[in-house]
């Protein structure tokens, strides 16, 4: 039971993502089916399985000021795989009923394309309390109503024997995949959200000299798109063929770079599929070398910064085996650009890319379990009212790491924090919050604590997961400016030390 639909669709998310399966999201009509849509179109735009039950009036109050009446059918459009508006319920249609669950059901998990929302417009006559029937029997012996259909492996005229292979997967590829590219050859990057990749490509990458030694023969795409431009421009500018194949969900091409595209997944078994593996170890060893860069200059008691975070929060999650939930804008980004490859599963709200939900996203993944979040400080009060039922009456261990940077984050990474000046940008863009956001966590009666060093937020982390309910950890780190300043000397510290290795 969640008092606020808005949070209540993002809290599902997180328990969809977290237990792989549809689930069901129950709200009364009017302005609280309006609510869902934000969460509805991440559902959409993320392939998660959602089975969206609003509430209605019947046909007769409709267009008669009847309250809490708006018009839903279709409310969601296309951003839901099937919308069935049954009518109401009567007792001499049962036998239809199942089978409405069934193709409700199926539409959901993407048995005939990527799963995705589900929307069941319900609606009921007076009296609205009334004794529960038996439902209506199923089919014999429990057969299903329909089978699911295998992912097919299509590797038509493909040949990559011998050949450089760069494989940037994003959201919706699991990691038994990239293991099975890796075996082949191939060096795989991906987006925060994918375990097992090549870690800090980012940097790497806005070296030059790394750049054209790292040039592929050929780029695979699978499912959505890491964050980083700088691989997205690297990507134009390498002029290579680009293959994709559609078995992992939504597959994302913004840039049009793609010049074949295959249903199913590749046979990771087919022999012609194998690629130069040196180029594998090349960028494997590149990676470990700016990791070896970055844990020489950590220290547990110095001051945190916005990369520091992240690599913490990482740690602990790969440590722990306890499922990371990762925000928009900065904390996505400094996952995947700074933080080493995630050995626990990991999910961000990549489908519609904002901030909207987050907090709910992360507690629900948590709910009945154990998750990390980590966001900042804009995202976390944007979605404030996740906060309201926390965990719900399930349980579980949450342990949400706010990065309080006073604003947004991201913005001061682009041309506007240059070009405009400050009393236009910070109201507009810095959107700077004075918010005490330990205060903020308490008066909803978690555990809320600060911390400056990353001894102290590993500390407050390995605690919060040993103990019930949410716990809320404020990371004081610079101001934007200063964070700005950091990445620069990080992206110029790894170049220069790559330039020194390779010389």
């Amino acid at each position: 039971m969640r008092v606020d639909e808005r949070s209540a669709g993002f809290f599902a998310i997180g328990r969809a993502l977290s237990s792989g399966l549809p689930v069901a999201l129950i709200v009364t009509s009017g302005t609280a089916a309006a609510e869902l849509h934000a969460a509805v179109a991440e559902a959409d735009l993320a392939g998660v399985p959602l089975l969206v039950v609003t509430a209605d009036r019947p046909a007769e109050l409709h267009g008669v000021g009847a309250p809490q009446t708006i018009e839903q059918r279709d409310l969601y459009q296309s951003a839901v795989r099937r919308f069935e508006e049954p009518g109401v319920a009567r007792l001499d249609a049962s036998a239809s009923w199942r089978p409405l669950a069934s193709r409700c059901w199926w539409a959901a998990t993407g048995t005939d394309g990527e799963g995705g929302p589900v929307h069941i417009n319900a609606a009921f006559v007076e009296p609205l309390v009334a004794e529960a029937l038996a439902l209506p029997m199923g089919r014999a012996a429990g057969a299903p109503w329909r089978l699911e259909v295998g992912r097919l492996k299509v590797n038509a005229d493909v040949d990559l024997r011998g050949r450089r292979v760069l494989a940037v997967v994003g959201r919706g590829v699991k990691r038994e995949t990239v293991a099975s590219m890796r075996s082949l050859g191939w060096a795989v990057l991906g987006d925060a959200t994918v375990g097992s990749t090549v870690a800090h490509y980012d940097g790497l990458l806005r070296d030059a000299s790394f750049a054209d030694a790292a040039r592929p023969d050929v780029i695979v795409r699978l499912g959505g798109l890491p964050a980083s431009k700088v691989l997205a421009e690297q990507i134009r500018h390498w002029q290579v063929p680009v293959l994709a194949w559609r078995g992992s969900g939504s597959l994302s091409d913004p840039d049009s770079v793609i010049g074949t595209s295959y249903p199913g997944m590749p046979d990771f078994t087919a022999e012609r599929l194998g690629a130069d593996g040196s180029y594998r170890a090349f960028w494997e060893s590149a990676s470990g070398f700016v990791a070896r860069w970055l844990s020489d200059r950590e220290s547990a008691d110095g001051a945190l910064n916005e990369p520091d975070v992240a690599r913490a929060v990482v740690s602990a999650s790969n440590d722990h085996d306890v499922a990371l939930v990762i925000g928009s804008s900065m904390p996505v980004r400094d996952v995947e650009w700074w933080a080493a490859p995630r050995t626990a599963v990991t999910f961000a709200n990549r489908g519609a890319n904002g901030i909207d939900g987050v907090v709910s996203t992360v507690m629900g993944a948590a709910a009945g379990g154990a998750a990390i979040g980590l966001v900042g400080d804009v995202t976390f009060l944007h979605d404030v009212s996740g906060l309201v039922d926390g965990l719900g009456a399930v349980g579980g261990r949450c342990v949400l790491v706010v990065v309080d940077n006073g604003g947004g984050g991201i913005f001061s990474f682009l041309s506007q924090a240059t070009s405009l000046p400050p009393e236009i940008f910070e109201p507009l863009f810095g959107t700077p919050r004075h918010h005490d956001i330990v205060a903020v966590a308490k008066a909803f009666a978690h555990r809320a604590t600060a911390v400056a060093t990353r001894a102290a937020l590993r500390a407050e982390i390995d605690a919060g997961l040993e103990r019930e309910g949410v716990s809320v950890i404020v990371a004081r780190v610079p101001d934007r400016a200063t964070n700005v300043a950091v990445h620069e000397e990080y992206v110029g510290a790894v170049a220069h030390a790559w330039r020194s290795r390779a010389s």
